[in-house]
Parts: C-alpha cells; structure tokens; sequence
C-alpha cells in the first residue's frame, strides 16, 4: 500500500512539473512572438540599403567606424547593414563583400585589404553598385571615392614624431598589423622616408602582430631578446602598443624605451596616461563611417563628389589627453 502512495505522490509530482514547464514555455514563446509582431508592426523599410564591411566586429576602432555610419541612418533613411569578421580575416570580408553584391544593396563602403579585392569592387560596379573604399583604398578598382586616414602621411607623421621626441637618436623596432594589408604598408613606408633622412637613427628588425595583443606582444619580446640595444618601438595598429609595453614590462624595459602606436583606444590611453606608450597617431574612425554615408548619399543622388577625402590624423600625447578630459568637464 506504502509503496502504491510513493507511485502515486511521484507520478502528480511529475504531472504538475511537465505542466509547469509547458505552462512556462507557452508563455516564453508567445512573449517571442509578440515582440517580433510588435517589431514587424512598427518597422517600416527605409529608402535605401548600404552595406559596410569592415575588417573586425570586436575591434574598437571599426565599431566607431560602424557607429558613425549608423548615426547617419534617420537623417538619410537608409538602413546600414554593418558586417565583418569577429577576428581580422580578409577572406572573410571577401565572401561578405560577394554577398552584397549578389544582395543588390544600393551602395557598399568596404575596407579594401588587398589587391583580391578590386575584382569584386568592379563587379559590383559593373551591375549599377557604387562602391566606396573605407580606411583603405583600392586605387586601382572602380571604386566612386575613398575615405580615410592617408597612411602614407600618418607613417611619416610618427616618424617625425619619434624624430623629435628621440632627438634624433634611436634604435627601434616596427611592429605592424599584417605585412600583406596596403594601409600597414604605407604607414611603414611613410616612417621609413623620415628615418632615411636622419644618421642617428636605425631600424634592426620589423614583424608582424597579425592584429593581435598577443602576437604584438610575442613579436617584441623576441625582439628585445634578440636586439637588446632597441631603444624604440613603433606600432602600425591598435593592438600593437599593448603587446609591444607588455613585453617592456616582462623584460624590465618600460623606462628606457620610446613607444608610439595608432589609436586612441581606452587602453592606449591608460597607457599614455601611465606613461609606458609616449605618443599616439589618432584617427578619426566615427568621422570616416558617419562621412561615408553622406559621400555615398551624394553618389547615388548623382551629385559629383571628390575621390579623395581624407579625414585627419593627429599626435596625442599625455598633455593633450589631459586637456581632452578638461574639455569633457573631467578632472585628472
């Protein structure tokens, strides 16, 4: 009889959970359903569709890149489809600009890494698709316009910078993003023409971080092993100043080496503030997608627009990075 009543206590037991759990997951799914009616409800599809491919979802500055752009959505009613790899893969960003262009979207602004990149720039042209270059060019395609840093005079800039700051005497090492990406190249090519002009100054050896804190971190280490006689770095992304100051760090360099890298990301500027980085080549990411859309608007307007735009590139160092918080109403 006992052991009837245990059969009979665990079968409601499980009756009344089974039907907890699908009273629960009813509700769960008419909540989902209300919201995507409410949303089908109240969306209405803008006038036109731009796609933006950038080179990397998680990274800082293209999600600055991503926000300008989409501010500029109301004020034009264009929907702007931003995508791009999770992690920097030109391949990737390939296949996304392949996509758009089978998608029929009225303009693509697109960073051009290579040059893999024209043939698909011209394809898109050739089917009545403007396309305009982001960050970084494709001279070469039939691309309407480029917007962006002019990297050639961003790398001269930091090597004047370094030129100054070192008095004209330093051994440096370069980090760089990715040997094969064009804006990595020229702002490597635009550092090198300033040292060239000056004795005192001599480059032992130049490595590539794949865009990566780690692997710029990994490069230098080995690069302070291997040439302990630098005395300078140079860093051609983001990422690179982080990588370069904590291999300084594991090495008890910190003190006695120059470093100056792009980007005003909040670690650099932590950085900057501590002074572990010196100096800084500041961007204008949100400045670059928010411009974008308007050049493009102008395009399919058929208004004539410049080739050329670029946008400005800066040095910030710890005095300019406290007169920026002033401004903002902080206190340092």
């Amino acid at each position: 009889m006992k052991r009837t009543a245990i059969i009979y206590t665990l079968l409601l037991a499980s009756f009344v959970f089974v039907f907890a759990f699908a009273i629960y997951f009813y509700n769960q799914v008419q909540s989902y359903d209300a919201k995507i009616k409410k949303n089908a409800d109240t969306s209405s599809p803008s006038a036109y569709h731009f796609a933006l491919i950038g080179e990397e979802m998680d990274h800082v500055y293209w999600r600055l890149v991503g926000e300008g752009a989409i501010e500029k959505e109301g004020e034009y009613d264009v929907f702007v489809e931003y995508e791009g790899p999770k992690r920097s893969n030109p391949e990737e960003q390939l296949k996304l600009l392949d996509m758009a262009v089978k998608s029929k979207v009225d303009g693509i602004i697109v960073q051009a890494l290579n040059d893999k990149f024209t043939p698909l720039i011209n394809q898109a042209v050739d089917q009545g698709i403007p396309v305009m270059t982001v960050d970084t060019d494709a001279p070469e395609s039939r691309r309407v316009a480029y917007i962006g840093t002019d990297n050639y005079e961003a790398g001269r800039l930091a090597g004047e910078t370094l030129v100054k700051d070192t008095k004209g005497k330093a051994t440096v090492g370069i980090i760089t993003g990715r040997f094969a990406n064009a804006h990595h190249q020229l702002r490597i090519e635009g550092f090198k023409d300033v040292l060239k002009q000056t004795d005192g100054i001599e480059i032992v050896a130049v490595e590539e971080s794949n865009i990566d804190r780690i692997g710029a971190e990994e490069q230098a280490y080995k690069m302070l092993r291997e040439h302990p006689d630098i005395t300078a770095f140079y860093g051609t992304s983001t990422l690179d100043g982080g990588g370069i100051t904590a291999a300084a760090e594991k090495l008890n360099r910190l003190d006695d080496l120059y470093v100056i890298t792009f980007d005003l990301s909040d670690e650099n500027a932590q950085l900057l503030q501590n002074g572990a980085i010196d100096a800084l080549v500041e961007q204008q990411p949100y400045q670059m997608g928010s411009r974008s859309v308007e050049i493009m608007m102008d395009i399919i307007k058929g208004k004539p627009v410049e080739e050329i735009h670029h946008t400005d590139a800066t040095i910030i160092r710890k005095p300019d990075l406290l007169y920026q918080k002033s401004q903002a109403g902080e206190t340092s």
